[in-house]
C-alpha cells in the first residue's frame, strides 16, 4: 500500500512542507529509514538524523525549527509521538481489514454467533453459544468457551484463552498467550491442615478499549466479576487476582501483581514489578514505583516507592541520606574526637 503525503497530513491533522504527492509504504526508525518510509522525530536527541535521513516523510512538532535544510517532506502536527501513534494505528487496521471468514481447521459449535466481517483463524476452539462482534479478529490457536461475549473491533491474538461466561466490551485488544477467566486462587484452610478448593463461579468483564499484554493472567471472581474498566492499559506478564477492580485509565506495567479483591481507582500508574496486597483501596491517580510493595490503601494522588512502599519524597530524602552513611560516620567521628578534647581539657 501506498500513501501520499496529503492524505496522511489529513489523517493526523497536519501541515505539509515540501512535496504533498511524494509517496511512502512503510514505517522506518529516523536512524535508519529508505526512501519511501515515513518517521518521525519527537526527541530531540535524534535531531541530527533528520538531517541525514533518507526517509521520504517525517512527522515533526509545528513547534519544531531545524537549524539547517531538510531533505525530506515533512508534517507538522501539534504532538509528533501521537501523531505517529495514530498513523500507525489506522495503518494497521487497514491490514487487520484484509482479514475475515473463518479459516479450516475450526471448532465452531453451532450456538455461536459471529458478526459481519469477523475472522476466526486455524485451530481455534469457539464454544457454545458465544457471540463475537462486527470486525473482530480472533487469530489462530485461541481458545473461546462458552457463553463468551466479544464485543466489535476486537482483536484476539495467537493463542489466547478466554475461559466460559467472561465479557470482553468493544476495541479490546489481547496479545499472545493470555489467560482471561481462569480460576481465582481460594482455598479454605481445614483442620487437618489441608486446603479445601473454594469454587470460583463469577467471571471476568473487560469494558471497552482496553489492551492486555502477551502473557497476561486475570482470574475469574469468586462470586460476581473481575472487573477491567474501560481505557485500562495492562502489559505483558501481570497477574490479577480474582475480584479485583481496575479503574479507568490505569496503567500497569509487566511483571506486576494485584492481590484479590483490591480496589484500584482511574488514572493510577503502577510500575513493573510492584505487588499490591488484597483488599485494599488505591485511589484515583496514585503512582506506584516499580518494585513496590504496597501493603494498604493509598489516598488518591498518592505516590509511593519502596517496600514496604511510602511516600515517594521522603523515600527519595532517604536514599540520598543513605549514600552519605559514610561520610557522615566520618563526621560523627571527629565531632566525638574534638568533645573529647574539650572535656578534657575542661577537667585539666
Amino acid at each position: 500500500m501506498q500513501f501520499p503525503a496529503s492524505q496522511i497530513a489529513q489523517i493526523v491533522n497536519g501541515t505539509i512542507e515540501g512535496d504533498p504527492e511524494i509517496c511512502v509504504g512503510s514505517f522506518g526508525k529516523i536512524e535508519e529509514a529508505r526512501e519511501g518510509q515515513i518517521s518521525f522525530l519527537a526527541n530531540p536527541k535524534y535531531e541530527d538524523f533528520l538531517y541525514r535521513t533518507k526517509a521520504s516523510v517525517i512527522i515533526v512538532s509545528e513547534k519544531f525549527k531545524p537549524k539547517q535544510s531538510v531533505k525530506p517532506t515533512l508534517i507538522r502536527v501539534p504532538d509528533a509521538y501521537s501523531a505517529f501513534a495514530t498513523l500507525l494505528s489506522k495503518y494497521q487496521e487497514l491490514k487487520q481489514q484484509q482479514l475475515s471468514g473463518v479459516q479450516e481447521p475450526v471448532y465452531l459449535a453451532k450456538t455461536a454467533v459471529l458478526g459481519e466481517n469477523v475472522f476466526v483463524g486455524a485451530f481455534t476452539f469457539i464454544g457454545e453459544n458465544v457471540k463475537i462482534g462486527n470486525n473482530t479478529k480472533i487469530y489462530p490457536n485461541s481458545f473461546i468457551g462458552d457463553n463468551v461475549t466479544i464485543g466489535n473491533n476486537c482483536i484476539i491474538h495467537p493463542g489466547v484463552k478466554i475461559y466460559h461466561d467472561c465479557i470482553l466490551g468493544n476495541e479490546v485488544s489481547v496479545h499472545a498467550g493470555t489467560v482471561i477467566g481462569s480460576d481465582g486462587f481460594g482455598f479454605a484452610p481445614q483442620a487437618d491442615g489441608s486446603f479445601q478448593k473454594v469454587p470460583q463461579i463469577g467471571n471476568v468483564v473487560i469494558e471497552d478499549k482496553v489492551e492486555i499484554g502477551s502473557n497476561a493472567t486475570i482470574d475469574r471472581a469468586t462470586i460476581g466479576s473481575t472487573l477491567i474498566k474501560s481505557g485500562a492499559k495492562l502489559d505483558n506478564l501481570i497477574q490479577i487476582a480474582h475480584n479485583v477492580e481496575v479503574g479507568n485509565s490505569t496503567v500497569i506495567a509487566a511483571q506486576a501483581g494485584v492481590s484479590g479483591s483490591t480496589k484500584i481507582g482511574k488514572g493510577v500508574m503502577i510500575g513493573g514489578q510492584a505487588g499490591v496486597v488484597g483488599h485494599i483501596l488505591i485511589g484515583d491517580g496514585a503512582k506506584i514505583n516499580a518494585q513496590s510493595g504496597v501493603s494498604k490503601s493509598l489516598e488518591p494522588g498518592k505516590a509511593v516507592t519502596g517496600s514496604p512502599a511510602h511516600d515517594y519524597t521522603s523515600a527519595l530524602r532517604s536514599q540520598a541520606i543513605s549514600r552519605k552513611l559514610p561520610e557522615l560516620e566520618k563526621r560523627i567521628k571527629e565531632l566525638e574526637a574534638i568533645i573529647r578534647q574539650l572535656l578534657a581539657e575542661k577537667v585539666s
